[in-house]
């Protein structure tokens, strides 16, 4: 199955319930909602190519690694994609009995290949990082994702790896629920661009014929956050903050994060914020450290268009990153338009949306976890 034949149900839920009226009664509103626990996973036709992701430089993570390359492709004949830099780690390249199975492997860099159409589904090894990274090499169709838990917190990786074998076998067959993680569709505008600067990321210049007043147009997909701070300033953030081209605040203080509802429980939810079930469609403003008492997070629709500038008032740069990576200097004139992407990720549950969600909660946050209050016996009890 192509990644893009589970997108439309995306349409459930970006966009407002259809309403209907009752003809000779009052005014009724019925909402057509999907239950978010029948979203599955099917193929089209068989799997056939799977990108394993991998933790770099964790030495714990090498004999799984090795133990899921090794059934994938000898076991379930799976053509398997594996980052150069990963099959380049000493500890893997220099072992002779597993450098046969290597060499049947795909490889890829980051930034340099394209892997839309070369990878039916993706499995990620490490902890919630992992997820984030694999986001972060498609900026379009996602595949769907299957993550382990093998590493510190494991909000987002619900698979643990004693009986990987079944668990694996059971995704290839189609049997699973799959939750969509919308992402946000974030361009940054950098106004004074020089020459000199990198240009890693996927970007593109604006020029109106003059050299010395070109513009650059970087283009990121975000699964968690972005995250606008001062910096190494001492003095408040001062950014402007615009909703569907109206000024809707200034933001003063350490920052603002603009957040998924993934993001919900990574830094948005240290910074105050409500957590958000993930199938919830919305886009969460989270101050950080704000200069007023009353400025709380609040949640707003997805598909807002939220633009972020420096106020003209503003003593210093701000700095922003993406799932906190590409942190980068932003500077008057610059600006950072936000909204939801067209490409969420499809990430396969353990169970369903809602039993993974709660669950992460209480095993990884410690939601609600206290000691029960005691049973108070009645008089008629004592005796």
């Amino acid at each position: 199955m192509h990644p893009a034949a589970v997108f439309p149900i995306l349409a459930l839920f970006l966009f407002p319930p259809s309403f209907r009226i009752r003809p000779g009664q009052r005014a009724t509103c019925w909402m057509h909602i999907q239950d978010p626990a029948s979203q599955k996973l099917t193929w089209n036709k068989p799997p056939k190519s799977v990108l394993v992701i991998k933790k770099i430089r964790d030495a714990s993570l090498l004999q799984p690694f090795k133990e899921l390359c090794i059934f994938l492709t000898e076991v379930k004949n799976m053509i398997v994609y594996v980052e150069k830099k990963v099959l380049d780690d000493p500890a893997i390249s220099g072992d002779e009995n597993f450098g046969a199975i290597a060499k049947k492997f795909c490889t890829f860099r980051e930034d340099f290949d394209d892997l839309s159409n070369r990878v039916d589904f993706i499995i990620c090894l490490g902890g919630d990082g992992t997820l984030l990274y694999a986001s972060s090499l498609f900026q379009e169709s996602v595949p769907p994702v299957m993550a382990f838990h093998l590493g510190s917190l494991g909000f987002l990786t619900p698979f643990k790896f004693d009986t990987y074998q079944s668990q694996v076998t059971q995704i290839i067959e189609g049997n699973a629920a799959i939750v969509l993680r919308s992402r946000l569709k974030v361009q940054v505008l950098k106004e004074n661009w020089e020459k000199k600067d990198t240009m890693d990321e996927k970007s593109i210049i604006l020029t109106n014929g003059d050299a010395e007043s070109s513009r650059k147009v970087m283009q990121y997909q975000v699964l968690n956050e972005v995250v606008v701070d001062r910096g190494p300033s001492s003095y408040l953030s001062n950014v402007d903050l615009y909703l569907d081209g109206h000024l809707i605040t200034t933001v003063q203080g350490d920052g603002v994060i603009v957040s998924t509802p993934t993001g919900s429980t990574a830094y948005a939810v240290a910074a105050g914020a409500s957590m958000i079930h993930p199938n919830v469609p919305a886009i969460m403003i989270t101050p950080i450290c704000p200069h007023s008492l009353s400025f709380r997070p609040i949640v707003v629709p997805a598909g807002v268009e939220l633009k972020i500038k420096l106020s003209r008032e503003a003593r210093n740069t701000a700095w922003v990153s993406f799932d906190g990576r590409k942190r980068q200097e932003i500077c008057h004139g610059d600006s950072i338009t936000i909204t939801t992407s067209c490409f969420p990720v499809p990430s396969i549950c353990f169970r369903d949306p809602v039993n993974d969600w709660f669950e992460s909660l209480a095993q990884c946050l410690h939601w609600n976890v206290r000691k029960k209050q005691n049973y108070l016996i009645s008089e008629d009890e004592e005796f």
